[in-house]
């Protein structure tokens, strides 16, 4: 792992020649991704995003934390207790130097540091599931992860509008595995990631992973293809 994603974070926040990251899918093309974005305070967030961070409560573990900004929201403005989780050691680093108090360098999948009444996946939260073969192995994490009485925020894409459809609406979609698994690939100043496995989820297919895993599951908001769910221990 090259830590692209970091370096363009590390980059800005030091003003060391930042450039846009550019990123690309098995099923889309080069799109760029405007590094400032990363570090936008909460009047520039989405709907979704305001709304999970108004929901938060209690002990907080922000995962996928990036650059720190909706970890440090949680912190300063709604002065609560947050932990920012990211696999990413430079944009922990920045999350550190941006003043959030706990700020950790982790896979998920190896976090141990106690449990949380509030957790946040968001920006897709569900690409980090990576696949539907794997999901209840995250699902099953952030269970142990979550308080007897604590909710997963988490927001995710149905992307079959990107799917061409014929007259009568069907749609044409790859014969094989669930349509919003996708290869996704970072690039930053003439470096390229190795593809990683993102899942994009529609909410039915995700309420039926998060009930077969014990949680129950509602929609908090839709905002065209995209969705805020929360889940709760059943």
């Amino acid at each position: 792992m090259k830590d692209l994603m970091g370096k363009a974070i590390w980059d800005y926040y030091h003003n060391e020649n930042p450039e846009d990251l550019q990123t690309e899918t098995s099923i889309s093309e080069l799109d760029e991704l405007p590094v400032n974005y990363l570090f936008r305070d909460f009047d520039q967030m989405n709907k979704i995003e305001q709304k999970a961070l108004k929901l938060a409560e209690g002990k907080v573990l922000d995962i996928g934390a990036g650059a720190g900004s909706h970890a440090l929201y949680i912190q300063d403005e709604r002065n609560l207790d947050v932990t920012a989780l990211d696999i990413s050691p430079k944009s922990i680093e920045v999350c550190k130097l941006r003043g959030i108090k706990k700020s950790v360098a982790e896979n998920m999948l190896y976090f141990s540091e106690g449990t949380f009444d509030t957790i946040l996946l968001l920006m897709n939260g569900t690409g980090i599931f990576q696949s539907l073969q794997v999901i209840d192995i995250y699902l099953k994490k952030l269970h142990d992860l979550l308080n007897a009485e604590g909710q997963i925020l988490i927001d995710g894409t149905d992307i079959l509008y990107m799917f061409d459809a014929d007259e009568d609406g069907g749609v044409y979609i790859p014969a094989e595995g669930y349509y919003g698994e996708l290869d996704y690939i970072v690039h930053y100043k003439d470096e390229s990631e190795d593809p990683i496995k993102w899942l994009y989820l529609d909410f039915n297919t995700l309420k039926n992973a998060a009930e077969n895993n014990g949680f129950r599951i509602e929609k908090v908001l839709q905002e065209e293809d995209s969705y805020l769910a929360r889940l709760t221990k059943v």
